[in-house]
């Protein structure tokens, strides 16, 4: 990794970066009912980027139409490529990944086999073997767990098993949706750790929650969504001292 990726990794303060995404315009929805509103917003490189709001804001539905996965109007650039004729295949395949809410692992494959499934694409196999030991490095409980079915693990274990498969796909762009749900606060933490551990080397999240005071608190910048909108956006630490967002999603 280059010094001036290194350089953008650090800190939560005035982040450099070029955009890597830039989204504009963006609506989608599902059968006739449109969910999002010409959003805009852009990623920068090497930075953590959190898109909160509510149950039913349009945080998903934003991730599956940059995923190509349902179609959707707008423009959205990514890495210098237009991805509107793309289809989930090659937006992957150029490092767009997605670990989806509710984790969606392989139940019945051992955490290996699922960490593996993430690499399905990569032909670099001593570069894949490297990669898995360092997910057990940045997940011990993973390590220790490797011969387990994955349906058998805990909440927080299948999380970072989600995480860890998105990672071994080496994405340019890693988004995840709800990383927290139904998580113990300790587990969160770590993976909260691991996020910024990435960032620092070089891989650009996209963290999508509800729990707004934990995404913005571990974030560079953020964007807060309601009914299909973007309605604030700024640099995480003052979207948390901001007074509407504060009584309206911190509760204070």
């Amino acid at each position: 990794m280059s010094a001036d990726a290194k350089m953008q990794g650090k800190g939560k303060t005035g982040n450099a970066g070029k955009p890597l995404m830039t989204v504009e315009n963006l609506s989608a929805g599902y059968g006739g009912e449109q969910v999002l509103r010409e959003i805009s917003f852009e990623v920068r490189r090497a930075e953590i980027v959190a898109l909160v709001g509510s149950n039913g804001a349009g945080k998903t539905t934003t991730l599956r139409a940059l995923s190509r996965v349902i179609g959707s109007t707008g423009t959205v650039t990514f890495d210098g490529r237009t991805t509107s004729a793309m289809s989930p295949e090659d937006v992957f395949g150029i490092g767009l990944v997605q670990v989806p809410e509710g984790r969606q692992l392989f139940d019945r494959m051992t955490v290996e086999d699922n960490l593996l499934m993430g690499a399905f694409r990569r032909n670099d196999k001593g570069e894949v073997a490297r990669d898995l030991e360092r997910m057990y490095a940045m997940f011990p409980r993973l390590g220790e767990r490797r011969r387990q079915l994955a349906g058998s693990m805990s909440g927080g274990e299948q999380q970072m098993c989600a995480m860890a498969r998105g990672l071994m796909a080496k994405p340019v762009l890693l988004m995840i949706d709800e990383m927290s749900l139904g998580l113990a606060p300790v587990v969160v933490d770590q993976l909260m750790q691991v996020l910024g551990a990435i960032r620092d080397e070089g891989v650009t999240v996209l963290l999508v929650e509800q729990d707004v005071h934990l995404a913005l608190s571990g974030a560079d910048r953020g964007y807060v969504m309601e009914t299909g909108r973007i309605v604030h956006e700024g640099a995480a630490a003052d979207l948390i001292d901001d007074p509407e967002v504060r009584r309206a999603y911190l509760g204070f």
